[in-house]
């Protein structure tokens, strides 16, 4: 990764971490109403200015920066869990359970992933944990696919029939094997996975099937302020300048991270 690159991650990162960190310093609530602050700017009571209810906006950017944070991690890792399953159980046993599996991971990949996820997330309904749901099912696709190319290339390794041939069980082989082996790959898959689940998340409850009032989020936060364009911009631009700040720096990150594994992707260890 370029020095350049390198500034503009660590430019970036530091955005929502200024966030997060004036937001603990002023020790506002976010959901708190101060009617005689609607529509304020930047002042000492609210540094980033309030919203249309008088709410603090930088207390509900740092909100929903944790939320975004916390969804997505939540759907890395569950989509990560079922897709990693799913594909190395595809790749191992190969034949019509690798077959019936793909083939449902190609219907999944059939549709555009936003679209899917509004979908589901109209038909569950709006809430956290319907979102989170609604994001697993389109984000395990890509683990899978992953996983179960990774598997194929490792299994005939000699390592591995030596196991066999020992009497290992196939769980046992996949954990203690197979997985250490294609981390490395998985881990880079996860980095770009957070920040599409970033996004997905934002646009979700910028839709409306996403993250409900009053909890704050990024994509509602944006929603919200649509409305009031010509009367208070800053309501739209520092949850997009936030968002846009979040999403580059971990793709920045993920690129690092890459450039950093490629390396030992074809180091394979027993």
């Amino acid at each position: 990764m370029s020095k350049s690159a390198l500034i503009l991650a660590g430019f970036c990162l530091s955005v929502p971490a200024l966030v997060l960190l004036a937001a603990a310093f002023t020790g506002q609530d976010g959901h708190a109403i101060d009617l005689d602050a609607v529509l304020s700017g930047m002042s000492g009571a609210h540094l980033l200015g309030a919203d249309a209810l008088g709410r603090d906006v930088l207390a509900r950017l740092a909100e929903g920066l944790m939320l975004s944070l916390t969804v997505g991690v939540l759907v890395v890792a569950l989509g990560g869990m079922v897709g990693i399953t799913v594909g190395m159980i595809a790749g191992w046993l190969g034949g019509r359970v690798d077959a019936w599996l793909m083939r449902i991971a190609d219907i999944v990949l059939s549709f555009p992933g936003i679209l899917l996820a509004i979908a589901l997330a109209a038909m569950l309904g709006p809430g956290i944990e319907n979102l989170v749901m609604a994001l697993v099912a389109v984000g395990w696709v890509g683990f899978a696919r992953l996983s179960r190319v990774q598997v194929l290339s490792f299994k005939a390794t000699p390592f591995v029939e030596a196991a066999i041939a020992n009497g290992s069980t196939a769980p046992y082989i996949a954990v203690r094997h197979l997985l250490p082996n294609i981390a490395a790959p998985l881990l880079v898959e996860a980095s770009f996975g957070l920040a599409a689940v970033i996004i997905g998340e934002a646009g979700l409850s910028f839709l409306g099937v996403g993250v409900q009032p009053p909890d704050a989020s990024l994509g509602t936060m944006i929603r919200e302020g649509t409305r009031l364009m010509l009367v208070s911009p800053s309501l739209v631009i520092w949850p997009g300048v936030v968002l846009f700040s979040l999403v580059m720096a971990v793709n920045l990150l993920g690129d690092a991270l890459r450039d950093q594994l490629d390396v030992r992707m074809d180091k394979r260890t027993i």
